[in-house]
Parts: structure tokens; C-alpha cells; sequence
């Protein structure tokens, strides 16, 4: 009997499966994972990351075992899977959603695809999120957007999908999962920290945090979620679970606009809800950008700025940045939180690309490798495009330099966050928790820190003022030069809406306008926070 394949991605569920549901509808399936060792190998990849992974595979595995399928996981390179395959038994489709990953996934997919047409494999992927394949421009992006959100949910399986018959015999680092163990950890992951703290993976645990979110915590997203304090509650905390497709984002933007409709909520939640809302939004918006230039995973937006930094590379400073010992509190908190959880909110994740950018003038690649590897919320369409924009690399956008020390007065002004997550400072007074360093020695002696080389507390790594100074002086030297603003225009032509155009809104022309402008405000537009 003739079979097709459901190969899951980044979109472990059953329920609102496009790819699952039509594959059903065609005969038997084989529901495939491929754990592929490249992308696992990745400077931008983690343990934590794919322990998340597979709490939500169990998930996936146990739905699907409550329709007589089960859940093939194979380890190689996707290509070679599907090649084993094919030679054991032939298929005659592959269906999955579109994915817009980074560089080593976008160039599998193109050579799967190669591979798909020269065995007569048709392969049909389908929309996710609203990103749209081979756009040319933004002018209709938000109403299709609209169109994509707004369609029905897929909920059940109309026929019942059986696994094909004579299934794919047993051989090494293959296994029908979960009845057969996890592979054992590879090489490419045993020294990696497995961060215990982290959140936990699976569509169980996604529909839970959706429904605190939507019935509970939402009424402190507004206000809350720039606060390192009050953040982990005030998010969703469903970036996770939205990245690797345990919550397909059609559900979670129609659950969340039917909870603002009920007669039962709050104004505090309903004006928390409307923001959440515009904020998933903004999600596809970046995303949409990585797959519409896959370079800007790796090359500056705007290619004027090549060279800006590139050069300058210390690993000195990049090594006491990943190791919490910039000398900055607020800094280096963050730095030990994200470590310990995997989850930092928005604002301090600017934060951190800020200061590694500008005061310790660190190219923003390796940074975001870093960072990207330590956020079980990864997604690289969001991610890079962030990146980017904090550390100033697009050429449309206001510099925006976060002050680790401003920070922390305005968002953590007792020090609570701070000492939670650096014990070292916990009896340092008040008036010294944010410049340890110009505590005097008789102070130092009070509260048992000790500041310097070696110490307890290192000095900051560089002068703040003087650093900072010096790197906005040089960004703003060539964001005025003749090449960067003569590339702006490229630039907001592939990312946003025209502000010629006809269909774009007023509110839209006038972001656009802002932006051409320099304004501030477009700054805030683009902020994403879940």
C-alpha cells in the first residue's frame, strides 16, 4: 500500500495541523521526526533547547497514539533519512509546514526539495504563521495576516489515519517513539548545562500557560512585562511553545480575542489582552523578514555598516559578558537568569545586546549566536531581526543605547532582582547594589564584597560613559554616511509597507514616515515581547 509522510518540524501538535490533517485525508501516513546532528551542533542550538524538544515530541507521540499512529524518530541528516527510507519503501508525498529557520535549514530545504522532485515525491507544505512564501512586497501582508488568522481552526480528523502497512524495519539510531528509549545524549550535547530551571515542553503544558495567561495573568501584561521582576508572571511565557508549534499561533490569537469579547473581564485584562494581541502580530512581522532575506542571520541589514565592528573583536570582554562578570549588576543578574531559565523578558534581552554592542563594542553575530543558544524560545526570525535592531545594523531605525545602570534604577529600583540572582551582593547597601565599585574599602569591609581583580566583584570592564560615547559617535558617523542612507530606501522597500501606497493605513504611512524620519516612536513599534 502506497504511504505518504508527515514530517513535523516545528510543528509539534495534531490539533490546527494543516500538513497532518490533509496528509490523513490521503491514506496511511508515517508521522516522522528527523533529530538532525547539524542543526544540533549549531552555535546557535542547546541542550536545553532539545530537552524542551523532547517533552514536547512525548506529547506529540502520546496524541498521536490516541489515533493508532505512532511517532517515528530517526537521528541523521534529513536527506539521508528520507533517502533510508525511500529504499526500505518507497512514498509517494511528504506533507509538513512551511519553516523559516536559520541558514543551515533554509539550505536543507532547498536540497530536500531537489531531492523530493528527482524521486517524484510531491511535497506540500503549508502556512503556519502569517508569513508568506516569495512575498514581493508588504502592501497586502497584513490582510492576508487577517485572512490567515481568521480562517477555521482545524480540530478533528475526519478519516482515521493508520500507520502504513509492513512499517519501516528497525535499525540503528531509529526508533518508534516512545515506546523505544531517547537516543542517548550525543557527543555534540554531554558537556552542555541542561538548565534545570528552564520551562517544561509540551502541548499540555502550553494549554495551561495559555489559559493562566488569558484568565489570570494578563490583567499585569501592561506595565509588567518590562520589569525583570514582574515579567516571568506578566508574559505569556508562550514563546516557547509558540516556536517549536505546540500552540499553532491561529489558536492563541482566536482564543485570546474571544477572551477580550466576554462579558467576565477586566479592564486591566482587556487592555493587557489587546496589547498581547498586537504584540503576535509583530511576531510574524519579523519573522517575515528572515524569509524574506535569509541574510540577515548573518550579514547587516543594511550592508552599509560591513565592517563596523567586525574587527574589533575582544574575546576578553565577550568572555566576562557570558560568564556574569561585567562588572555591571543589572548586566550580569540577567546573564545568571537566563542561564538558570533559558527566559529573559524583552527589555533585558535589548538590554544585553545594547551593552555588548556599543560600551564593550562586540560584533553582533557571536552575540546573538550566544544568546540564541541560551533562549529556549528561539526563533530565529524574531531573534536575528532584534538583534539587528538593538545593536543598530538596520539603518532605518533609532539608535536605542540601554544604560545598565538607568535600567536598573527605573525597573529594579530596590535591587530585589539584582540580589536575587547575585548572592555576592545581597548585603551590599542600597545606595551602592547598581556601582558596587565606588563602594570605600571601609564599606567593602561592612558587607563582605570585596572589589577588583580577583575579588568578589570585578570593576566594570570599561568606563560606561566614556565607551558608550565613543560607539555612538561611530555608529552615527556612518548611519550619515552617503552609502548607509542611500541603501535605507532597499531597505524599507523589502520590510514594510510603502507609504506611497494606496492600501497601507494611515497609522502605517505614518510609522514609515517616522521611521525615514528617525523617529523614536518607530522604535517602540517594533518592540516584541511575549
Amino acid at each position: 500500500m502506497s504511504y505518504s509522510i508527515v514530517w513535523f518540524k516545528r510543528d509539534l501538535r495534531l490539533h490546527d495541523n494543516e500538513a497532518f490533517f490533509n496528509a490523513c485525508q490521503k491514506g496511511p501516513v508515517l508521522c516522522l521526526y528527523v533529530l538532525e546532528p547539524s542543526y544540533w551542533r549549531g552555535k546557535d542550538t542547546s541542550k536545553r533547547q532539545i530537552d524542551f524538544l523532547k517533552e514536547s515530541l512525548l506529547d506529540l507521540a502520546r496524541e498521536l497514539k490516541n489515533k493508532n499512529l505512532s511517532l517515528t524518530l530517526m537521528t541523521g541528516e534529513a536527506i539521508d533519512v528520507f533517502e533510508r527510507i525511500f529504499i526500505q519503501k518507497p512514498f509517494y508525498a511528504v506533507f509538513s509546514h512551511q519553516e523559516t529557520g536559520n541558514l543551515l535549514t533554509y539550505q536543507r530545504d532547498l536540497l530536500i526539495k531537489k531531492w523530493f522532485n528527482s524521486k517524484g515525491v510531491q511535497w506540500s507544505e503549508y502556512r503556519q504563521h502569517g508569513v508568506i512564501r516569495g512575498l514581493e512586497n508588504r502592501d497586502q501582508w497584513k490582510l492576508r495576516w487577517e485572512q490567515l488568522m481568521a480562517a477555521p481552526i482545524i480540530k478533528k480528523i475526519e478519516t482515521t489515519a493508520v500507520d502504513p502497512e509492513q512499517p519501516i524495519s528497525q535499525e540503528k539510531l531509529h526508533c518508534i517513539f516512545p515506546s523505544q528509549n531517547w537516543p542517548n545524549t550525543p557527543e555534540w550535547l554531554q558537556n552542555q548545562d541542561p538548565c534545570h530551571d528552564r520551562q517544561k515542553g509540551g502541548r499540555a503544558l502550553a494549554l495551561k500557560t495559555l489559559h493562566s495567561f488569558l484568565n489570570d495573568r494578563s490583567s499585569i501584561y501592561v506595565g509588567g512585562i518590562s520589569s525583570p521582576l514582574k515579567a516571568s508572571s506578566a508574559c505569556s511565557r508562550l514563546s516557547p511553545y509558540l516556536s517549536l508549534g505546540c500552540l499553532s499561533l491561529r489558536e492563541v490569537v482566536q482564543a485570546t480575542r474571544l477572551k477580550v469579547q466576554s462579558e467576565d473581564v477586566s479592564s486591566f485584562q482587556r487592555r493587557g489582552l489587546n496589547n498581547f494581541l498586537s504584540r503576535l502580530y509583530w511576531h510574524c512581522h519579523f519573522i517575515q523578514k528572515l524569509e524574506s532575506e535569509p541574510e540577515i542571520e548573518w550579514r547587516n541589514l543594511n550592508i552599509g555598516f560591513d565592517g563596523l565592528r567586525e574587527t574589533d573583536w575582544s574575546e576578553e570582554r565577550f568572555a566576562r559578558l557570558v560568564n556574569a562578570r561585567t562588572g555591571w549588576p543589572l548586566v550580569d543578574a540577567c546573564v545568571t537568569m537566563l542561564k538558570e531559565t533559558g527566559w529573559l523578558n524583552f527589555r533585558m534581552r535589548a538590554m544585553l545586546i545594547s551593552v555588548a554592542t556599543y560600551p564593550l563594542w562586540l560584533h553582533w553575530k557571536p552575540v546573538g549566536d550566544w544568546l540564541a543558544s541560551q533562549f529556549v524560545d528561539y526563533e530565529p526570525g524574531i531573534h536575528w531581526s532584534q538583534v539587528q535592531m538593538q545593536s543598530g545594523t538596520t539603518g532605518i531605525n533609532t539608535t536605542r543605547v540601554y544604560n545598565p545602570i538607568k535600567q536598573a534604577l527605573d525597573h529594579d529600583p530596590k535591587g530585589e532582582f539584582v540580589r536575587r540572582w547575585l548572592p555576592v551582593l545581597r548585603r551590599v547597601p542600597d545606595a551602592w547594589i547598581f556601582e558596587p565599585w565606588k563602594m570605600t574599602k571601609e564599606i567593602q569591609l561592612a558587607c563582605s564584597v570585596k572589589v577588583g581583580v580577583g575579588e568578589d566583584w570585578p570593576e566594570p570592564i570599561v568606563d560606561l560613559s566614556v565607551a558608550t560615547r565613543q560607539a555612538k559617535k561611530r555608529l552615527h558617523q556612518l548611519k550619515s554616511s552617503t552609502i548607509v542612507r542611500g541603501l535605507n530606501p532597499s531597505v524599507l522597500k523589502r520590510h514594510t509597507v510603502q507609504t506611497g501606497n494606496s492600501n497601507a493605513s494611515p497609522k502605517t504611512r505614518d510609522v514609515l514616515k517616522a521611521a525615514n524620519a528617525g523617529s523614536t516612536s518607530t522604535t517602540k513599534q517594533l518592540t516584541f515581547d511575549f
